[in-house]
């Protein structure tokens, strides 16, 4: 595959050009952009993506638009709120404006107020600028929760590739620092452990899908130094992974992660954690973005949404989290990518 690596900033414009010319469907969801202040006076920039009409949207809006995927999936209490975090190796990934696909398809998905974060990018930024800014962002929201009409006792972290890994180790955070609290983290083919891609790896003999090598100049750009010089730079470098919330955990076959991802939804369980594992045999990393229609797409993203938001609603639509303890709960996918 083409190395994106090699021109960081001509792959970013090329990456913000195609998404502009493919705008996202935003039938029933709006958003409203914020800066929130760092501690150095600069901003670090949110999108609150949102059900039209629901609690928290800004007053004189357009009215609802029509919705096209069942009834509203919103209450008329504040609204769960989820912190979404980009993937794109520590290195690409940012959205243009109000375009975050994925957060306008958990709005949809969940019934959740969706916080969509800009955090800094390698390699201009490396760690932990990251994940002190999505730590920043949890606890601005958390903050802000009665003005943004989302419940602070139903809030969850969720991330794809190094998205997931942020999730994690915002959770890892949350915990160590007393709060806020969280109540799920969804990691899907999370890219948590700065070793991925330093041993043999299912997609290596495949020169079309991302190799252990790949995944390895993320790496370099995030921590140049190494993910020993910040505690959160790699969250598989945890030792105690007790008290953590509860987690959805998806992996790929054919991913590069795919080791560092199982071993990490093992330590989770047995830690106590309560964990769902979704994998996907025959399946390379991020493949739902290239086939976002096939049904092993649709299926893989049905599970992990649906556990976010069994675990945000919990009683109110018959589900729940399962309880501390229940261990791991394995679920393979039942096809390979048609």
């Amino acid at each position: 595959m083409l190395d994106p690596y090699a021109d960081i900033a001509g792959t970013r414009a090329g990456l913000h050009t195609l998404a502009c010319h493919f705008p996202a469907d935003r039938t029933g969801v709006e958003s409203e952009r914020f800066g929130v202040p760092r501690p150095d006076g600069s901003e670090l920039a949110v999108e609150v993506y949102r059900p039209v009409g629901a609690p928290g949207a800004s007053p004189g809006g357009p009215g609802p638009l029509p919705y096209e995927h069942g009834p509203l999936p919103y209450e008329p209490d504040p609204l769960p709120g989820v912190l979404q975090f980009h993937g794109g190796g520590y290195t690409f990934g940012q959205a243009p404006p109000g375009e975050d696909r994925t957060a306008i398809e958990l709005v949809r998905a969940v019934g959740a107020a969706v916080v969509s974060v800009e955090y800094r990018l390698a390699p201009e930024h490396p760690c932990p600028a990251a994940v002190e800014d999505c730590f920043l962002a949890l606890e601005w929201t958390a903050g802000q929760a009665a003005a943004l009409g989302i419940d602070p006792a139903r809030l969850a972290v969720s991330g794809q590739s190094a998205g997931g890994g942020l999730a994690a180790a915002v959770a890892l955070m949350a915990r160590d620092r007393g709060g806020p609290a969280l109540v799920h983290q969804s990691l899907v083919v999370p890219d948590l452990d700065d070793s991925a891609g330093t041993r043999p790896t299912p997609a290596d003999d495949d020169p079309r899908l991302p190799d252990g090598a790949f995944v390895q100049r993320g790496w370099r750009h995030y921590v140049p130094e190494g993910a020993g010089a910040h505690p959160y730079a790699a969250a598989a470098r945890a030792t105690d992974l007790r008290g953590l919330p509860g987690a959805c955990v998806v992996v790929c076959g054919l991913d590069p992660l795919r080791d560092t991802g199982l071993a990490y939804a093992r330590r989770l369980a047995d830690a106590g954690v309560p964990v769902a594992l979704h994998y996907v045999p025959g399946a390379w990393h991020g493949f739902e973005m290239f086939a976002p229609e096939t049904r092993l797409a649709r299926e893989t993203t049905a599970y992990w949404t649906g556990r976010l938001r069994a675990a945000l609603h919990g009683g109110r639509e018959g589900g729940s989290e399962e309880g501390p303890g229940s261990g791991l709960t394995p679920r393979p996918s039942s096809a390979a990518p048609a």
